[in-house]
């Protein structure tokens, strides 16, 4: 298995133009590898042909990002990037391709989407698009210096008054954790559980990096760059 997009959306705009993600995975379908990639963006739709081919020779699977079940929340907190509901779409597309999807929950801000109505909305997209993998690391966002001044400068333009509050609660810490934790996470658990949604970190990571095709020797497993 080839992991991707953890650091860095294997779908930014610039994709659209030198197409090196689409060329990296026709490396790993012509090799006959596994794939597991991590995007915020529909632009991977654009390469579902190799994708398919991926998954009909090895293993492929799709991650997507979800944070906000709003729309237009989603369109302030997360401006650059493809909306929840092209994200929804997306996860239905591949769940009709046959292709499995893990969802990575967060970040969930403190105080600005860590509502119950928020989580239940996502969950409730999760369901309908038969995803049946869930990551989430917990209810909450951490800061670094340098993206904190970021952060604050935009809540105060988008959230007039936020900033102050953050200061309140969390001064420099650099985990902010949500106040609604403990029930968040109480809802996520029940939701998997009565829907059959796995949600255990170290399955969902497991099930994402085991290549599930038959095991060749080492002398029949190819370089990955290889006669390239």
């Amino acid at each position: 298995m080839i992991g991707t997009g953890a650091m860095c959306d294997p779908y930014i705009p610039l994709e659209e133009e030198l197409q090196i993600t689409r060329q990296c995975l026709k490396v790993i379908e012509k090799y006959g590898f596994g794939l597991a990639i991590l995007t915020k963006s529909a632009r991977i739709l654009r390469d579902m042909d190799i994708l398919k081919a991926i998954n009909a020779k090895a293993k492929c699977v799709v991650q997507v990002t979800l944070t906000t079940h709003d729309e237009g929340l989603c369109r302030i907190i997360e401006p650059s990037v493809t909306g929840t509901i092209g994200r929804f779409n997306l996860l239905k597309t591949m769940r009709d391709a046959g292709i499995a999807t893990v969802v990575w929950l967060g970040p969930i801000l403190p105080f600005i989407n860590d509502t119950e109505e928020n989580l239940r909305g996502i969950l409730e997209y999760c369901i309908a698009a038969g995803v049946r993998r869930i990551l989430c690391f917990g209810f909450g966002v951490t800061m670094r210096e340098g993206n904190r001044e970021y952060f604050y400068k935009k809540l105060d333009e988008y959230f007039p008054g936020m900033k102050q509050q953050y200061m309140k609660s969390f001064g420099n810490s650099y985990h902010c954790g949500s106040p609604n934790s403990a029930k968040l996470m109480e809802i996520l658990k029940e939701t998997c559980i009565k829907c059959d949604i796995l949600n255990n970190l170290d399955e969902v990571f497991r099930y994402t990096s085991q290549f599930d095709a038959p095991i060749r020797s080492t002398a029949q497993q190819p370089l990955l760059f290889e006669d390239i």
